[in-house]
């Protein structure tokens, strides 16, 4: 027979991969030794054999065995059901497929025997369960395979597809024995079923479909990409009750911005208390100032919780809960050194936040505790000095609590630096917490002791896997009495104690106590754990009802609660408007009023950002199956009309990608959809109409139309009369406005509009001699056309809908080049650079400012981040035209903030991160539409922000600046470790002396003569390059290479032109992994290595600890994969014999989570 305790399982019809194969081939193949097995009739002693240990431990309320012969095994149908019988209380039976589930193996499975209509509601049942297959004549024959299920209504049935093949069942002797498993087509099946207690209501659950709130009664929080160690925090603070309440306290009323933390985290914990579902921590981590980067790196808890803590202590300043958070998470500890043989000591007291604990070396919390305020004697060479009174003293040093905090935050030192491996490792060993524990052992003599220093555990924090990749949840237990839930994101689940406790401590999982499991398995090499507490949180006993205290309704800010009923108000009415969108139709009219307003082109802009300008379309939602005739109604209601003097054309969208009224809906009896359908274009998601308003009216208060009347007999007459829009430039203002719509003839001359214009303008009959009216169609933004006085209005092919633009002008201009010299773009033989250029945009023609509409780009300015002062200069917006050049560009900023145009720079955009990317080059006839997007709308310029600039304002002109070489330098000033960047300009035909010069005014540091002599010197990938002489020309300088500026030591001060130098790098491990700044180091024959270090730590910077981890190395080119470690008696000049010889430094390299992009956690 075969023992296999694998549980790859699942029910006959999955979906899934077959994970029910269980092949009994692919286990050991050596004929493994079993001790004393039992027969398959002592069902007792089989037990042992079939049941592995659960990991869960749950109670055993039940155990039943039921066995089914099978008779004629070959005859059978394909799926036979065994007899039902009963365990804990519900009906179970045996599902057989004889012949397999679509396999060559025989496939068997348990499930409850319930009719399919008497399943009880919500009905769950979690069994541990194995199917023996054996010989009745021989039950020293038999097979088994053995899982656990969580059975529900959808979940019925759980066993294994590949039970055992076919093959080896029939005619075959089974193992050792001499007859077949299934002999003369009759074998036992027999179940045992183990009815296990499911104490949480969630053991072995597929949460599909899980409600956390209606479950729990509590909410998870989501995770927005690696944010689980942050929600397992806010978890555990939010039911610190008393840390809530103080929270809701802090004042946000006047500052209720996404921008502010204390905001932000009040609207987060009112929504934990109030959602129905897990709660998104995004505008949490935005107020922290967090970028999308942040997001996917976790961070170190310990560090999160300090800074949200002073963050939170910050806003409670000069508030009635401003000692709130010291009084409940601080406390105080004694550093002291205690003399043995005199009254002497030395002490001060501190307060602590969190207690940082040990381990490593520690079986349990008390004895780490122990670990903390054990006593380190101080004698012998290591006697403390107790002044001049007491001399060298022995003495006792450590440190003693003073006094705990009533919420104690432990944090478990589960990461250490391992020095073998030189990096950061997780210590899964067992490491026990109890449930209470006495906290005064560790307090000090004097503390207070008029109450009890015993704590209850409230929450563990853990993490799951290794350093590199890993799951943080929580367990917490909100209320006193009751149960711990455990919070993994968006997922809380009731928790037993032993899944707290046991399950979080560490080590190596239990092995199997089963006498029966074979001798291999025992010699295993035991597992170890990967979830494991991280962080304790214990609650002081005397106080916590205190700290549990309920947080009802009324603790919750007005203005929090009203801001989120009106948001909650808001969602649900467009939940409720996409539901019935389908019953609805927008309707969007353009009034009289609004094309008076609107300073563009066409009648009105569609567009979404325009929509709350007064030159917006009004908008309506109505439903379909309304009468145009209630349309009509509400129309006029909204603008104050008879409806019956209200007239609706529809608009359309002529092949010029304009949109114009095109004829009048003369039938208000059919719905709004019906008109939609019949007169809007396919594409228009709602109905477009112009709302005309008649001007003539019967005695009776009808409407008289100019054209389109209708007749009794429903017949619609139109005459020649067309229906025009005016529009007029007004060139002192510069301005584009709608004045109104004229019916004429289109018989009529282009300059019989004159007379109605000056009319509707309230110009008088006549204008002054020098004055006349030019008159333009405007076709399209980009096609503006001069219209001919003596010419009709159909010989100029007018038509409804056609729109004229006028203005006054005062003398007849040329139409030539009008453009081209208002742009500065005229004849390009006769500009020059030098020529003016204008400030500002005014335009004398309409079709200038028609162009302008057309191409303006509203661009926004801000002063460069480092380059140029941001709060002298701050951000601004123009509206420019995409035509205007680099020089107009300047013109238009220089003019905004008072600087001269040729002292400005400009940068453009990182899309990505809002950085300054690169600097924009003059060219005389580039346009700002080129400069924004080089390269057109392609993949190439998406990296570019196209509507934005950075600008810097120089210390002297572009021209001037272009007779400069920029330089990038590092000033190191102490050693390597202090480095200083700046930005130098130098003079293209200078040298490394006048480079010097300029650092030296730049950094603000003494001149040489006073300070010493420096030396500038290249470096490429972390190696030495080159030192550069004092004459060497600037211009030739390498870009690609990073260069350093240092005093030149004053050892080195007489060997400058020796060679008796060797270079200096750093690298991690192995030579290849280079980090840090090179440099050149002076060598001394005969010194002993020993000194040789005392030289380089002056030489480094690098002081005490930081400079006792390096190893020293030389590196032979020849042989750079393998260093020669130095000894304290090596002498350096008699190894280091080539003159391409490297003098290696061994250390971690400390700047690589910075140059990946991983920086200090923050929170703004």
């Amino acid at each position: 027979m075969v023992v296999d305790t694998d549980e790859y399982v699942g029910g006959p019809d999955s979906e899934k991969e077959p994970i029910a194969i269980i092949n009994p081939d692919n286990l050991d193949n050596e004929v493994e030794q079993l001790q004393d097995l039992p027969l398959a009739t002592d069902y007792e002693a089989m037990k042992d054999v079939i049941f592995p240990p659960l990991l869960e431990e749950p109670r055993i309320l039940e155990d039943v065995h039921h066995t089914w012969t099978v008779e004629s095994w070959r005859s059978m149908s394909k799926k036979e059901h065994g007899p039902v019988f009963e365990a804990g209380g519900y009906p179970w039976r045996i599902l057989l497929f004889p012949h397999g589930n679509n396999v060559d193996q025989c496939s068997i499975y348990l499930e409850h025997g319930f009719e399919p209509t008497q399943i009880p509601e919500n009905w769950s049942c979690c069994v541990q369960f194995a199917l023996v297959l054996w010989n009745p004549n021989d039950p020293k024959l038999y097979t088994h395979h053995c899982a656990h299920h969580r059975f529900t209504k959808e979940e019925s049935d759980w066993g294994f597809t590949r039970f055992l093949e076919l093959r080896k069942m029939f005619n075959v002797p089974w193992e050792s024995g001499n007859r077949p498993l299934c002999e003369n087509e009759t074998a036992n099946i027999t179940a045992y079923v183990r009815i296990v207690e499911d104490e949480t209501g969630v053991l072995w659950h597929n949460f599909n479909n899980y409600d956390s709130k209606k479950e729990t009664g509590y909410v998870g929080l989501r995770n927005q990409g690696a944010t689980c160690y942050l929600n397992s925090l806010l978890q555990s603070l939010y039911f610190t009750n008393a840390f809530r309440k103080a929270i809701y306290e802090i004042p946000t009323q006047e500052e209720e911005s996404m921008s502010n933390s204390a905001y932000t985290l009040q609207r987060l914990f009112y929504q934990l208390q109030t959602s129905e579902t897990a709660v998104g921590t995004n505008e949490l981590t935005k107020s922290f100032g967090w970028e999308t980067r942040h997001i996917f790196e976790q961070q170190d808890v310990q560090e999160l919780s300090r800074k949200l803590m002073e963050r939170m202590e910050e806003k409670m300043k000069g508030t009635p809960a401003e000692h709130v958070l010291p009084q409940m998470f601080s406390g105080k500890i004694k550093t002291y050194i205690s003399c043995i043989n005199v009254d002497y000591e030395s002490s001060r007291i501190e307060d602590f936040w969190d207690i940082q604990l040990n381990v490593s070396g520690n079986k349990n919390l008390l004895e780490s505790f122990q670990d903390y305020v054990q006593v380190e004697k101080m004698d012998g060479e290591n006697q403390y000095f107790a002044g001049d009174e007491f001399k060298l003293q022995d003495a006792n040093k450590g440190v003693i609590f003073q006094s705990f905090p009533n919420v104690l935050h432990l944090q478990l030192k589960r990461f250490e630096y391992d020095i073998q491996r030189d990096t950061m490792m997780k210590i899964n060993d067992r490491y026990e917490f109890p449930e209470h524990f006495d906290a005064s052992p560790y307090l000090s003599e004097d503390a207070d002791r008029s109450e009890s220093w015993e704590y209850q555990l409230h929450g563990v924090l853990v993490h799951s896997g290794d350093l590199n990749a890993g799951h943080y949840y929580a367990f917490l237990k909100p209320e006193k009495d009751g149960w711990f839930y455990k919070y993994d994101d968006d997922k809380v689940t009731k928790a037993t104690i032993r899944e707290v406790l046991e399950e979080n401590f560490g080590g190596e999982y239990k092995t199997s106590p089963n006498a029966y499991l074979r001798a291999p398995m025992q010699k295993k090499t035991p597992v170890l754990r990967q979830n494991s507490a991280y962080m304790l949180v214990y609650i002081r006993k005397t106080r916590l009802d205190n700290i549990l205290c309920p947080v009802t309704k009324d603790d919750i800010p007005m203005h929090l609660r009203t801001r989120f009923e009106e948001e909650t108000a808001l969602r649900e009415a467009k939940r409720k408007e996409k539901e019935e969108q389908h019953l609805y139709i927008g309707v969007k009219v353009i009034t009289e009023q609004s094309f008076q307003k609107h300073g563009g082109t066409d009648l009105t802009s569609f567009e979404p950002d325009q929509a709350e300008t007064e030159a917006a379309p009004r908008s309506y939602r109505v439903l379909r199956q309304s009468a145009m005739e209630e349309l009509v109604a509400t129309i006029a209601k909204d603008i104050d009309e008879d409806p019956r003097k209200i007239r609706l054309w529809i608009m359309v969208n002529r092949q010029n990608k304009t949109i114009r009224p095109d004829q009048p809906i003369m039938d208000l009896r059919p719905t709004v959809e019906e008109t939609f359908q019949r007169a809007a274009a396919h594409r228009d998601q709602s109905l477009r109409v112009w709302a005309e308003v008649a001007e003539e009216t019967t005695p009776e208060g009808e409407a008289i139309w100019p054209t389109y009347q209708s007749q009794l007999n429903g017949v619609v007459v139109k005459n020649d009369l067309i229906l025009l829009f005016l529009k007029h430039f007004d060139v002192e203002e510069q301005s584009l406005n709608g004045i109104g719509h004229v019916y004429i003839s289109k018989e009529k001359k282009v300059e019989e509009l004159v007379p109605i214009i000056m009319k509707k303008m309230g110009w008088g009959d006549k204008l002054p001699s020098d004055e006349k009216i030019s008159l333009w169609e405007e076709i399209k933004p980009t096609m503006i056309e001069a219209l001919k006085a003596k010419q009709s209005l159909k010989a100029a092919e007018l038509q409804d809908g056609d729109i004229i633009c006028f203005q006054k002008t005062t003398e007849r201009k040329s139409d030539k080049n009008i453009l081209e010299k208002h742009l500065g773009l005229g004849d390009k033989d006769k500009q020059t650079p030098e020529q003016p250029v204008k400030k500002s945009d005014r335009f004398d023609d309409a079709r200038e400012y028609y162009d302008f509409l057309h191409n303006k780009k509203t661009v926004k300015f801000h002063a460069h981040p480092t380059r140029c002062n941001a709060e002298k200069y701050q951000p601004f917006e123009l509206v420019l035209n995409s035509k205007i050049t680099y020089d107009m560009l300047s013109e238009r900023v220089a003019d905004r903030i008072g600087v001269p145009a040729t002292h400005i720079r400009f940068w453009t955009v990182n899309s990505a991160t809002g950085n300054p990317k690169t600097t924009v080059k003059r060219g005389v006839n580039q346009s700002l539409q080129l400069i924004l997007n080089p390269s057109g709308y392609n993949q190439l310029s998406t990296s570019q922000r196209t509507d934005a600039f950075y600008f810097e304002v120089l210390d002297m002109s572009l021209a001037e600046l272009d007779t400069k070489k920029s330089i990038k330098i590092t000033w190191l000033s102490e050693g390597i470790t202090k480095e200083d960047q700046y930005d130098l300009l130098v003079a293209k035909n200078g040298n490394i002396e006048d480079l010097i010069q300029v650092l030296v005014k730049k950094a603000g540091i003494p001149e040489e003569a006073e300070g010493g002599r420096i030396r500038v010197y290249e470096t490429s990938s972390h190696k030495f390059y080159r030192e550069l002489p004092r004459d060497y020309p600037v211009i030739s300088m390498n870009d690609y290479t990073n260069v350093y500026a240092e005093r030149v030591p004053e050892e080195e001060a007489n060997e400058e032109e020796a060679n008796n130098f060797i270079q200096v790098f750093h690298f991690q491990n192995e030579p290849n992994r280079v980090h840090g700044i090179p440099f050149k180091f002076l060598l001394i024959e005969s010194e002993p290595f020993a000194e040789t270090k005392k030289r380089l730590e002056k030489r480094t910077g690098f002081k005490g600890k930081s400079f006792e981890k390096i190893k020293f190395a030389v590196v032979k080119r020849s042989h750079f994969s393998k260093p020669q470690y130095l000894q304290d008696d090596d002498v350096l000049w008699d190894i280091a014999t080539n003159d391409d010889d490297f003098l290696g430094l061994d250390h971690v390299d400390r700047t690589r989570t910075l140059r990946n992009g991983v920086g200090d956690l923050f929170l703004r």
